[in-house]
């Protein structure tokens, strides 16, 4: 077995987007994701980037992923936003994961970022778990608000 993280490239494009939409399905959302991949690789290897990412590779084949953003605290700086992570479900207990989590700390340290944040759906119970092992304080006083156009 053979595992690499490295920066997602454009041409990694398509197979992350298979990986958002299992993401989209495991979360119950599977109509959700209507980004088009020429949007998704624009926003993240066009003129002006809005989204990184790094990629896990298990003899050359991307097994999981995660991408963030800059999101502004006027309270703390610049932060890391973690906006998905996945491990496809084959490739899930080999430690990928924390290969990625912990590749996303080292960044948001490389970065000068004041911390990283994230979400978590209450029922995703594999996921809380996953969290616990990292230093994570679990906020319940915030609600999420959203309005879509």
């Amino acid at each position: 077995m053979s595992i690499t993280v490295r920066r997602a490239r454009k041409e990694d494009c398509p197979r992350i987007m298979q990986l958002i939409q299992e993401l989209a399905d495991y979360e119950k959302a599977s109509q959700e994701v209507t980004v088009s991949l020429e949007h998704f690789q624009e926003s993240g290897f066009g003129e002006n980037p809005v989204w990184w990412a790094f990629v896990a590779e298990e003899n050359g084949i991307i097994q999981g992923f995660a991408l963030y953003y800059i999101r502004y605290s006027t309270w703390k700086g610049q932060r890391m936003y973690l906006e998905d992570i996945l491990v496809t479900n084959e490739a899930r207990g080999k430690g990928i994961g924390k290969l990625l989590f912990d590749r996303l700390i080292e960044e948001a340290k490389e970065k000068k970022f004041s911390g990283m944040m994230w979400q978590v759906l209450d029922w995703n119970e594999p996921a809380i778990n996953f969290y616990k092992k990292f230093p994570t304080k679990f906020d319940p006083e915030w609600i999420n608000c959203t309005i879509s156009f």
